[in-house]
């Protein structure tokens, strides 16, 4: 995963994005994995990303790419995160759909899953 610095054109960070459990098992470290989905930005600086087949759910911090949290989710999430702010509880959550099923994934899975924001 890349970010650029859109006024100068150069890249900010980048980081690899995604695992193979055998690889790691191995001792190798992460190589990165094929992806479909986008990422998603909070206020409070926090990238949100499923996207890689590897059933993780992640959260990067906007300014250094560094990987702040990881959730295993029950299937591959090839979507774009959404948010949004509890009517009653004013806080904030982070929702997922986690599916899998596509060329990547030979399961198929129908999760949407909700994280709520300190």
């Amino acid at each position: 995963m890349t970010a650029i610095d859109l006024d100068t054109g150069e890249f900010r960070w980048r980081v690899t994005l995604g695992v193979v459990d055998e690889l790691i098992a191995k001792g190798i470290p992460p190589t990165g994995t094929s992806n479909i989905g986008g990422s998603m930005v909070t206020a409070g600086g926090l990238v949100f990303i499923g996207a890689t087949d590897d059933s993780r759910f992640r959260a990067f911090d906007k300014d250094t790419g560094k990987e702040l949290w990881t959730y295993r989710l029950p299937a591959s999430a090839h979507a774009t995160p959404m948010t949004f702010q509890g009517a009653k509880s004013k806080k904030q959550f982070v929702v997922i759909a986690a599916g899998a099923g596509n060329k990547y994934n030979d399961s198929f899975a129908d999760h949407l899953i909700a994280f709520r924001l300190p």
